[in-house]
């Protein structure tokens, strides 16, 4: 699953270097992407929704018609850890399997 403890730099940009549709921001990863349409948008949302609830850890979603932008960081650690970067993997999938589908 992934560790609530916070990353060192090099952590981050090693764990950044695998996920190349995510940038940094201060204490932050975000991405954007374009759905096909609204309801493919939706459907990502609930998606990564479960994976964040198994993960226990919870992304800000902003939905914009069929763009979508996640932010991930770990408040209680003040910073990245390694739950960041696994949801941004799963956000990664489920943007991936619903393009794939349309």
């Amino acid at each position: 699953m992934g560790s609530r403890d916070r990353l060192s730099e090099d952590e981050i940009t090693a764990a950044l270097a695998a996920l190349p549709q995510w940038t940094r921001e201060g204490g932050s990863i975000a991405r954007s992407a374009d759905a096909p349409d609204f309801p493919a948008a939706i459907r990502v949302v609930v998606a990564v929704a479960e994976q964040a609830e198994a993960l226990d850890h919870h992304p800000d979603i902003d939905i914009r018609w069929r763009t979508l932008r996640f932010v991930l960081s770990t408040h209680s650690a003040g910073g990245l850890t390694s739950l960041d970067f696994a949801l941004a993997g799963r956000i990664d999938e489920a943007l991936g399997a619903e393009s794939a589908t349309s």
